[in-house]
């Protein structure tokens, strides 16, 4: 009669739930650079720019999660690097989620909540700028895994910098 020995790898994960509870807007800035300076028309060539960070929080309420979404964006005209908007945008989503690793908690939220929140941000981000005088920008999609590792190495060397640099006693 054969034994069965198992050594946890076999063992079931458990199920993952996740939830959106909701979402929501909680801050949005436009400014109109061009309309302000009253140049509404001429020759335009935009060089759009855009800065994301993420931010998550556990909530007080077990298993819920709260992600925000911090969107910049910035189009400058080519020919003479002036500004012409800027758009700030912070978008957030509550979810509640169960079955997540302690350990894989953080990348979760930091990558698999946002990536669900992404397309309602494009579309605010394109109706803004629509109705801000712009032709709509439909932003590209965003590698969520590499800005997870981004701000991971980026956090990594501010460590290293502040060891290196610390007084010692």
């Amino acid at each position: 009669m054969a034994e069965n020995k198992t050594n946890g790898a076999d063992a079931p994960q458990p199920q993952v739930k996740m939830q959106v509870l909701g979402q929501f807007i909680r801050d949005m800035s436009f400014e109109n650079v061009l309309a302000q300076k009253g140049i509404l028309s001429g020759d335009v060539q935009p060089d759009i720019q855009v800065q994301i960070s993420l931010d998550a929080r556990k909530r007080a309420v077990d298993h819920q999660f709260e992600v925000v979404c911090k969107f910049k964006v910035t189009s400058k005209n080519k020919a003479d690097d002036g500004i012409l908007f800027v758009l700030e945008l912070e978008y957030g989503g509550v979810f509640h989620i169960e079955g997540v690793p302690d350990q894989q908690m953080h990348p979760f939220l930091l990558i698999e909540c946002p990536r669900i929140l992404f397309p309602f941000v494009r579309r605010i981000i394109s109706d803004v700028t629509r109705d801000g005088g712009f032709p709509p920008l439909n932003l590209d999609n965003v590698d969520f895994v590499a800005l997870y590792r981004q701000e991971l190495a980026r956090k990594t060397q501010e460590q290293g910098d502040a060891a290196v640099t610390a007084p010692k006693s």
